[in-house]
C-alpha cells in the first residue's frame, strides 16, 4: 500500500497527515509507503504547524517542502488532497477540503491538526478493514 498526502505548498496540512499516517503505521506494524509533496512547495513547514504539532509529541521542524510529481502520485494506492485537488490520474483520490494553517490563530490551527488526525486514523481503518 502506499499512500500520498498532497497540498499546494507542503508546508501545513499535508505534512501534518504525513507525520500522522508515520505514526499510525507504527502503531499498527504496517509496511506502507507514505508519500508527502506540494505543487508549489514552500521554503519551509509554517512555524504554527510546526508548533501545534510539538503539542502532540511529533517534531516537524527538520522537515522541508518538496515538489511533487504526477508520476510519483501515480504510482499511489490513494492519494489525500487537503482541500485543492486539481489531480486528474486515475488513482483513488480522497480530497478533505481543509482549510489551510498558514496565518491562523493557535486555536485554529489545532482544530485543523485534530480533523487531520481524525481524518488519518479514519483511513487507516478503512484501507486496514
Amino acid at each position: 500500500m502506499k499512500l500520498g498526502f498532497v497540498c499546494v505548498q507542503n508546508a501545513g496540512r499535508s505534512q501534518m497527515a504525513t507525520a500522522f499516517a508515520e505514526r499510525e503505521r507504527e502503531r499498527r506494524g504496517l509496511d506502507w509507503e507514505l508519500l508527502t509533496g506540494g505543487t508549489h512547495p514552500a521554503d519551509h513547514v509554517h512555524p504554527e504547524v510546526v508548533e501545534t504539532m510539538r503539542e502532540r509529541g511529533i517534531d516537524l521542524s527538520g522537515r522541508t517542502p518538496r515538489k511533487v510529481t504526477d508520476a510519483e502520485l501515480g504510482s499511489c494506492d490513494v492519494v489525500a488532497t487537503m482541500g485543492c485537488s486539481t489531480l486528474s490520474l486515475d488513482v483513488d483520490t480522497r480530497d478533505w477540503d481543509l482549510d489551510d494553517p498558514d496565518g491562523k490563530s493557535p486555536e485554529e490551527v489545532a482544530a485543523i491538526r485534530d480533523e487531520v488526525e481524525h481524518r488519518v486514523v479514519a483511513l487507516f481503518d478503512e484501507l486496514q478493514g
